[in-house]
């Protein structure tokens, strides 16, 4: 897989960063991708080393190693070191529903698996993946996939989140009737509101949704079900009902001055930043402001 010298041959290169000082001016994604050739190099890293970990997802030690998708990374890696981006793509697509997302947001647990990390730095599979699915939204390979028979059963899933999303466009594949009931007014839980928008685009989220939606994929928002619903409306109109309904009750602390003011849950500050952002690019002032404040946070998530 890849060149079997490459990882001698080429250092770990990663995308380059705007300063500081200039990214903190907006809320754009603030990576600079390399060149193709550079890119290139950096699959060729990718060494033939017979038990490839970086793929196999296992609990070890009470921890995650490797890919939890069981992506073939040695396989597409190789196959965009030979500039078989089509290829690689399609390779990359078989076990993982939307690259776009955890090329971004993932810890890159494969990263910490890599065999070539014992010897020098672990292949920039991150990046490669993301170098991947964005080729191939740049270059019309990502297109709706309908299904060509439908098995003329209804399903319906509660949540728009990672999960929601995930379950929704793996049976729409398998030519199931899917709608996807979401209770915000934008479809993609916490891939829309509670990740930044520097570390996750909405523009991103909002390109896989639409996808999904010429796939077949029916998105009802601002649907509560329980509330606006009832989820005997739900169990009597669909064979079979998914929950993914996410954690969205926040983890309070019990501590002396919790009832003062200006203390918030992390993603309601961050919904109320994103929301206003996408409306209003800010302008609206209905956001949770920090601006010239002092600013703890409790917490490391």
């Amino acid at each position: 897989m890849g060149k079997s010298t490459g990882f001698m041959d080429y250092a770990r290169t990663e995308n380059s960063c705007i300063e500081p000082l200039e990214r903190i001016k907006d809320f754009n994604e603030f990576h600079i991708s390399l060149t193709e050739d550079v890119r290139t190099e950096q699959a060729a890293r990718c060494m033939d080393c017979g038990v490839p970990f970086c793929q196999n997802g296992k609990m070890l030690g009470g921890m995650i190693s490797g890919c939890p998708l069981n992506n073939l990374i040695p396989e597409w890696n190789d196959l965009l070191y030979h500039e078989n981006k089509k290829q690689a793509l399609e390779r990359l697509l078989i076990t993982n529903n939307f690259p776009e997302f955890t090329s971004r947001v993932c810890p890159a647990l494969c990263e910490k698996a890599c065999i070539c990390g014992i010897y020098d730095s672990p292949v920039t599979v991150k990046e490669n993946e993301n170098y991947l699915i964005e080729y191939g939204f740049d270059n019309g390979l990502v297109k709706p996939q309908i299904p060509a028979l439908r098995s003329g059963k209804r399903i319906a899933v509660i949540g728009s989140g990672p999960a929601g999303l995930a379950v929704a466009d793996t049976l729409n594949k398998r030519g199931h009737f899917v709608t996807v009931y979401e209770r915000s007014d934008r479809a993609g839980g916490l891939l829309m509101y509670g990740i930044p928008n520097m570390k996750l685009e909405k523009s991103v989220v909002e390109r896989r949704i639409e996808l999904m939606k010429a796939e077949g994929v029916k998105f009802e928002l601002n649907s509560d079900i329980g509330h606006n619903i009832s989820s005997a409306e739900i169990t009597d109109r669909y064979d079979a009902v998914i929950l993914a309904c996410g954690a969205s009750q926040p983890r309070d602390i019990k501590a002396e001055g919790r009832d003062a003011k200006g203390i918030y849950f992390a993603v309601d500050f961050l919904k109320s930043t994103t929301k206003s952002l996408i409306e209003s690019d800010m302008k609206n002032n209905d956001f949770i402001s920090a601006k010239d404040k002092n600013v703890i946070v409790i917490g490391g998530g």
